[in-house]
Formats: structure tokens, C-alpha cells, sequence
């Protein structure tokens, strides 16, 4: 067959976003199905249990470990507070004191009579999931979280950096191909996202950083650029934990890239209006993409969200003629139509066989890539 299904960018201007907001561990279910819920709405919340920190009290008291049991003051699950007393040895009739006191405020969490050591647990971390977006709850993950959706526009990049924010989408750029001059963004931006055109440079990078806006939406962006702006060298292959005053989402690629006149124009009709944004993006095995997502105006109800729900990501069908997006080096970001389907796997420069597709790109050029290394992308 001459047909194969690889996921695409999803660009549109309605549809319904689930998200799975789910803890790292078992806690606290805040919501309800049908709950109305705002980015900042907590989910849910957990404990993360702290480190434990080993105290060899038998050695500093001068005792054997077995007889360490006659000069605690602490037990197993008390708590305790930093420099208190856990354990105190008197000698010469009560004349001198030996003591060993806490390091941490914490809990104790064992006493071994095989090491004469005590191990106190640091205090639990709190940990809270918020919906991220605003939208209703659809479900309820018992012990765990909940699944928000919502419904409206919904725009992926093909890379990001950091995470989650959300904020008011104001436009710098006044067209897709535009270079955008750093001295465009201004006080005003703060707290917004901002939607840029064909090249997010370092200039105008730092200008976003300094003035406080949550996020940067451009076509394209310098490698090297990156490198300055985040200090050290980043793969492509997982992002999002970077540690950034600002969310980086790259809509075409790198390099000076006009972003897609419809993605451009989805993104400015939005203006004025809430987005939740995140860069985290992942390009193997369980793809993940940056993405900016602008719930429509008015309430939602289940019922509406249940009927569009087979709007949500549909993977798409390659064939003869269809807009491509390559996902993997030395053709990161470029652009062209698929022109020939082999049906036959074919051995690549790894000395592995996989199925292949011929593409031309928009600069004429035509190469032969895996079918893994594209996905569909409805570019002008």
C-alpha cells in the first residue's frame, strides 16, 4: 500500500483539548466532574516524602549499637526539630553529658540496634496540580487527578522550551515574514504571550526575558541563539524543564522561517484574548508538542464537549501530494509535499530497513526520509 499514519501538527481555530492532569503520586482529588476550572485552579495535591538523613548516633556517643536503645529520647515516627537532643549519654556520676542532636526538623524513620544509626525523614514537599486551562472537568482520576477540557483554538509548534504559562496574546509582528526589532516590546507586554513572525533573535529574546512577558510564539529561531540564551547546548529530543522567566514555542523551525500565514492569522485573530501555553516538547517515542491553546468565549457545558469529541487529534493518512513537515536532522523544520510512497522498506544510513517516502521540499530539493522522521502539517 502507498499509504501509511503519522501524527501531525494540529492547527485549529475549534476543536476540544483534553488534558490529563494527573500527580506523581497517589493524594487529593479538589474537583469534580463539570466543575468549572481556570489555569490556576488546583486539581489536586500530594505530599512527596522527604529524604531520609543518617545520623550515626551509637559512634558519637562512645556506645556499643546494641545498647543504643538506653539513650534515646526519640522513637520511631516522633518528630523532631533541628539541633533537639535524639539521643543523651551521662558519665562519671551525671558530671559529664554526652549528647547528639538533630540535623533536620523531620521524623524519624528507623533506629538500627545493628548500626547504632538513626535515619530522620525531611519533611514532606507539596506538591499541587493545577487545570492548566480553562475548561470543565470530563473526568476524575481517583486518588490521582482529573481530565480538563476545553474547546477553541489549538496551535502546535514543532519545538519549545519551559513549561506551563498563560497570559493575554498581544501581536508584535505585522506579518508572518516580519523580523520582529526588540525595541517593539515594551512595558505593556508583561504578563502576555507574544506573537511574533519569521525570527525570534536573541535581542529580542532578552527583550521579552527583561520586560516579564510569560511567552514568546515565533516561526523560527537561531541555534546558536538558544545557546546563548539558555547558556549551554540543548537537544531537541525532550524540553520543557528549562529554566526560563519565559515559554519558548517555535511554530516552523530553525533559522529565519516566516511562520505559516494560517497559523499567523489564527494567532492574531486571538488577540486580547487568554491562552495557556507550554514548550514542553518531546520528538520520540511518545510525541509531545509546544502548544498554545485559546479557549472560545461564553460557558462551556459537558454535553457540548462531548459532541466534539471526535474533533480531538486525529492522526492523518500520507499520500501522493501531502503538505510534510520533517522532524529529524540534517532536514529539521523543512517544509515540502510527499511525491513518491515506496511500499517496500528500504535500508537507510543507520543500515536498518524502514519504510521510506520521497519528499520535495519547498526549495526544490527532493531526499528520501523514513516515514517516521515527518508529520502531516497543513502549511500555505
Amino acid at each position: 500500500m502507498g499509504t501509511a499514519y503519522t501524527p501531525g501538527l494540529t492547527i485549529s481555530a475549534d476543536t476540544v483539548i483534553r488534558k490529563v492532569r494527573r500527580l506523581p503520586l497517589k493524594g487529593q482529588v479538589l474537583v469534580q466532574v463539570g466543575d468549572s476550572v481556570n489555569p490556576d485552579t488546583v486539581i489536586a495535591r500530594t505530599e512527596l516524602p522527604g529524604p531520609v538523613t543518617t545520623v550515626r548516633v551509637a559512634e558519637r556517643l562512645g556506645v556499643e549499637p546494641r545498647e543504643l536503645t538506653k539513650y534515646l529520647l526519640k522513637q520511631v515516627g516522633e518528630k523532631v526539630q533541628a539541633s533537639e537532643v535524639l539521643a543523651e549519654r551521662k558519665s562519671f556520676f551525671g558530671l559529664f553529658t554526652s549528647r547528639v542532636t538533630s540535623p533536620i526538623t523531620g521524623t524519624i524513620d528507623f533506629i538500627s540496634e545493628a548500626t547504632g544509626n538513626i535515619g530522620i525523614r525531611h519533611l514532606p514537599t507539596p506538591v499541587e496540580v493545577t487545570a492548566y486551562l480553562r475548561g470543565l472537568v470530563v473526568e476524575v482520576l481517583p486518588e490521582e487527578g482529573a481530565i480538563v477540557a476545553t474547546r477553541g483554538v489549538f496551535v502546535q509548534g514543532i519545538f519549545g522550551l519551559s513549561g506551563e504559562r498563560h497570559g493575554q496574546i498581544a501581536l508584535l509582528a505585522d506579518s508572518p515574514d516580519e523580523v520582529v526589532p526588540d525595541t517593539k516590546v515594551s512595558d505593556e507586554h508583561k504578563g502576555k504571550v507574544l506573537i511574533a513572525g519569521a525570527l525570534a533573535h536573541w535581542r529580542l529574546m532578552e527583550a521579552v526575558k527583561q520586560v516579564g512577558a510569560v511567552a514568546l510564539v515565533t516561526g523560527g529561531v537561531l541555534d546558536t541563539d538558544i545557546k546563548k540564551l539558555l547558556g549551554y547546548d540543548i537537544g531537541v529530543a525532550i524540553t520543557g524543564h528549562e529554566p526560563l522567566p519565559f515559554t519558548l514555542i517555535v511554530t516552523e523551525g530553525f533559522g529565519e522561517i516566516a511562520m505559516a500565514k494560517r497559523t499567523f492569522e489564527l494567532l492574531a485573530s486571538q488577540e486580547g484574548k487568554e491562552a495557556s501555553v507550554n514548550g514542553a516538547t518531546q520528538i520520540r517515542a511518545g510525541v509531545i508538542r509546544p502548544e498554545v491553546v485559546v479557549p472560545k468565549d461564553g460557558a462551556l457545558t459537558l454535553e457540548e464537549l462531548e459532541e466534539r469529541k471526535e474533533s480531538e487529534f486525529a492522526a492523518g493518512e500520507l499520500n501522493i501530494g501531502t503538505p510534510i513537515r520533517l522532524i529529524r536532522a540534517p532536514y529539521f523544520g523543512a517544509l515540502g509535499r510527499v511525491v513518491a510512497l515506496p511500499p517496500e522498506p528500504q535500508e537507510i544510513e543507520t543500515e536498518t530497513k524502514t519504510r521510506v517516502l520521497e519528499a520535495e521540499l519547498v526549495t526544490g530539493e527532493r531526499v528520501i526520509v523514513p516515514r517516521a522522521n515527518v508529520e502531516i502539517f497543513p502549511h500555505e
